[in-house]
């Protein structure tokens, strides 16, 4: 018998709940800045206290549940070196590296329609604030 092949994904094909928690897991800002630190290591690996120190604003307590999160999901290990005081580091796992062909893929995209964004953001808030100006008006006038 000859192996089936899955339909490909689209947007709205899972609606199982683990699918959409991933999704938003990997999708929050610090799940994406810690796998990025990671693979601009050129070991890919780094210890607790270096990526606290390259990702500004995260807490320690953050850090660890993200640091927890990704190695449950896969995308990093954690290796504990007996040694005093206990070393340990973070490594992007073959599926984290390759989490991130997609980011970049992303990344490039923003960079490349930064522009027509910050344009489109530009006119959508310049109709905002002249419709909340005209409001008043509106009111006042019934």
């Amino acid at each position: 018998m000859g192996r089936q092949h899955a339909e490909p994904a689209t947007l709205t094909a899972h609606h199982d709940c683990e699918f959409r928690q991933m999704l938003d897991h990997v999708g929050d800002k610090w799940s994406l800045l810690v796998i990025a630190m990671l693979e601009q290591r050129p070991a890919k690996r780094a210890r607790f206290s270096e990526l606290k120190r390259s990702i500004p604003g995260i807490s320690q307590r953050m850090l660890t549940a993200t640091l927890r999160s990704l190695e449950r999901d896969g995308l990093l290990t954690r290796d504990v070196f007996p040694e005093v005081p206990p070393r340990v580091e973070y490594e992007l796992t073959p599926l984290g590296r390759q989490f991130m062909q997609p980011v970049r893929g992303l990344v490039e995209w923003l960079q490349a329609n930064w522009s027509a964004i910050r344009a489109a953001r530009d006119t959508f808030d310049r109709r905002s604030r002249n419709r909340e100006a005209s409001l008043p008006r509106l009111v006042a006038s019934r």
